[in-house]
């Protein structure tokens, strides 16, 4: 997303160019996860959002993040299967994680070599690669 604005009409075009029907709480929750290029969790969101008095459900807030992910307004980042982020920029880059903070950062993919990938399992084809660094800071 080129123009990370948070306002109800940015978010409103953004539901409607990605083929997502309008309700109250995907606006709310799209406010708050599109406002700038971020990494949040489910947990976070529903904090962020609940915060203004908003009463969105866990429940609600995992379904419109799936409906999200799946129509492309955002990326699922799984660091592990207890660690999971939803990534407001669908450019593609790599991330790093820090084990220590818990913090997940963009890593920018022209600093990161891949070797030639055509060697794949026959009857198969690339849909896509991504690359999760895990750091800990020093001690």
């Amino acid at each position: 997303m080129e123009n990370h604005d948070n306002s109800v009409n940015s978010v409103k075009g953004l539901l409607m160019q990605h083929g997502i029907k309008q309700t109250s709480q995907r606006i709310e929750i799209g406010r708050t996860l599109l406002s700038c290029p971020q990494h949040l969790s489910a947990d976070q969101i529903l904090c962020n959002v609940n915060q203004d008095n908003e009463l969105v459900s866990k429940a609600t807030v995992y379904n419109t993040l799936n409906l999200f992910v799946e129509k492309g307004l955002v990326r699922q980042v799984i660091v592990d299967s207890g660690k999971v982020f939803y990534d407001s920029n669908i450019i593609h880059h790599f991330h790093l994680y820090n084990e220590d903070t818990g913090e997940l950062m963009d890593y920018e993919a022209g600093s990161l070599q891949l070797d030639d990938l055509s060697d794949l399992p026959e009857n198969t084809v690339l849909s896509g690669i991504a690359i999760i660094i895990k750091v800990r800071n020093k001690t």
